[in-house]
């Protein structure tokens, strides 16, 4: 028998999963808006403070579309965020370009053509098809479903800098047989000439947030610490699992809770958003920029829940968490289900809004589906993002364990004296990436200063670690504050660019994108006349990285010596 205090009701969870079965909920319709009534009426009755909040958010709603090849219509969806056709649609030769790498772009000529590519629609094939001047794209599907997609590679709403990069392509998706038999056409030679039309209905609209906040009794005033929990509401159709039944973990994990709210020693907000599905994380990254100061100041960690609960979903042993975390989220996941979490690093997905504010995540998706022979965009199922996606693809079983893993993470946080944020396995991570990086750039730049600076900072963190569970009230609050300070430096290196005050891009970022100006310095060759060039924007990367480590080792130390 589980001895910990906080076990998720079966009961309740169905009730959730009844309740969002009855209702699609498209980001700024009244149907979501009704939905965000009950997830408000469900906080409030658990004792929370609630505010539903309405923002514009630049939103795109697919419609009816048509795709016409060889004289044949054929089953099809357009996509968020698509070019819109007027009546007469449009009409153009085909290109394969297999699974749409840039690669394949840059060897194929489809200027004014309209792309034929293997696999879900994606923002980066939009990306690479309108810059590469393509009037459409045309997406197989690795089955007989058709997936719901947004296509923006733009993070949140764009604003006047970023709505260049909005694609100009009219995007179309086809079942996997109808794909098949236009390839081999055009694998054999043949000129294939196909014809979409789409309608989609993209602008502005207001859209809602539920923000829901309980504080520590101990720390009540509006300056205290808090854990951020959350997940969107909007769906593709009506989405029990995505993200119905992380809405259930958050509303049952937030009652669960409020019963212990007596040995918090910092409060939790939820944060309910809309526009994940339809605006590109619209929700999330407004409020981190409406609410920057205040999140900067108080957030000590994001814990974000995406589709928990799915049929089949045995796979736990690969959610994403940031390396500060990696321990936390590990011995919930083997405390609840045996399994060993590896983990995984974070991708640009699951409203990811808040690393350059410098706030340590986890999670999103927790539970997964094991292999399977068809490659798919994501481990979640057959029916995810497809009408599919409805009650009878829930486990309560596993909706009860993946809210109960859930509930262990947001207790360890919210309980635990010293905040659990491990900046040596932080060290021991970036040390890997340094070494590689310092390797291939020989002596093109000395990043000696560096590696030595990541080493103070892990002597640092590792003397935090060796007092954290064994120091008094107030030398907890003091480490705590130097904890925040270190995460607010470094989590922008391992997941940013570098600007803390504006989102990257949508598109997929290599690991440590902070140190990307020297990883492209290492990859110029001795002697090119280019090196001086990217030796600027290299030194540049080196002494955000310096400052970043120093400061963070300064605060760490002063910390620890204060026992």
């Amino acid at each position: 028998m589980d001895s910990f205090p906080l076990q998720p009701d079966c009961d309740r969870l169905a009730c959730h999963i009844e309740e969002f079965g009855r209702r699609i909920k498209l980001s700024g319709t009244p149907e979501e808006l009704e939905s965000f009534r009950y997830l408000e009426r469900e906080m409030a009755s658990y004792g929370y403070r609630t505010e539903l909040l309405a923002h514009d958010a630049y939103i795109s709603l697919p419609g009816r579309a048509r795709v016409e090849a060889n004289g044949e219509s054929l089953p099809c969806i357009t996509h968020s965020m698509s070019a819109s056709t007027s009546g007469e649609g449009i009409s153009a030769s085909v290109v394969y370009v297999g699974e749409g790498g840039e690669t394949a772009f840059a060897k194929a000529d489809v200027k004014g053509s309209i792309v034929l590519v293997d696999g879900i629609a994606t923002e980066e094939v939009a990306a690479l098809a309108s810059a590469y001047g393509a009037f459409g794209q045309l997406h197989v599907s690795p089955n007989e479903h058709l997936y719901e997609m947004c296509v923006s590679p733009v993070w949140g709403s764009p604003s006047h800098y970023t709505r260049s990069m909005l694609p100009t392509t009219v995007v179309c998706s086809i079942t996997r047989d109808d794909g098949a038999r236009l390839r081999a056409q055009c694998l054999a030679g043949a000129d294939v000439r196909v014809s979409l039309w789409a309608q989609v209905d993209t602008g502005w609209r207001k859209t809602p947030i539920l923000v829901a906040e309980l504080p520590a009794e101990e720390e009540a005033d509006d300056e205290a610490p808090f854990v951020l929990l959350s997940g969107h509401h909007d769906t593709w159709h009506f989405g029990v699992m995505d993200n119905g039944g992380a809405n259930a973990t958050m509303l049952e994990a937030a009652r669960l809770l409020a019963e212990r709210r007596s040995l918090w020693k910092r409060g939790v907000r939820l944060c309910f958003w809309s526009g994940h599905s339809h605006g590109r994380y619209s929700g999330s990254a407004w409020y981190a920029d409406e609410y920057w100061d205040e999140l900067e100041r108080r957030c000590v960690a994001h814990v974000n829940v995406d589709s928990t609960g799915g049929a089949g979903a045995s796979v736990l042993t690969n959610s994403a968490v940031i390396d500060e975390l990696k321990s936390v989220a590990a011995e919930a996941v083997e405390a609840v289900s045996g399994q060993p979490h590896a983990g995984r690093r974070h991708g640009r997905a699951a409203d990811q809004s808040f690393w350059g504010i410098g706030i340590p995540s986890m999670f999103g998706s927790l539970s997964h589906q094991p292999p399977g022979p068809v490659k798919m965009l994501t481990a979640l199922g057959w029916w995810w993002h497809t009408p599919h996606d409805t009650a009878e693809h829930i486990d309560l079983d596993n909706l009860r364990r993946d809210t109960s893993i859930v509930l262990r993470v947001l207790w360890r946080l919210l309980t635990a004296p010293v905040l659990p944020l491990n900046y040596a396995a932080f060290a021991t991570s970036m040390r890997e990436e340094l070494l590689g990086i310092q390797g291939r750039l020989g002596d093109r730049m000395d990043i000696a200063n560096l590696i030595a600076r990541l080493d103070a900072l892990e002597a640092a963190a590792q003397a935090v670690n060796a007092v954290a569970n064994r120091v008094e009230c107030n030398v907890a609050r003091a480490i705590n504050r130097a904890l925040m300070r270190a995460s607010r430096l470094l989590v922008p290196l391992n997941y940013t660019s570098g600007n803390r005050f504006s989102h990257d891009s949508a598109l997929p970022h290599p690991a440590w994108p902070a140190l990307e100006g020297l990883r492209e310095l290492a990859k110029v060759p001795q002697g090119s006349p280019d090196l001086p060039f990217y030796a600027v924007h290299a030194r540049q990367s080196r002494n955000l990285v310096a400052h970043a480590l120093r400061e963070a080792q300064r605060a760490l130390a002063a910390a620890a010596e204060a026992r």
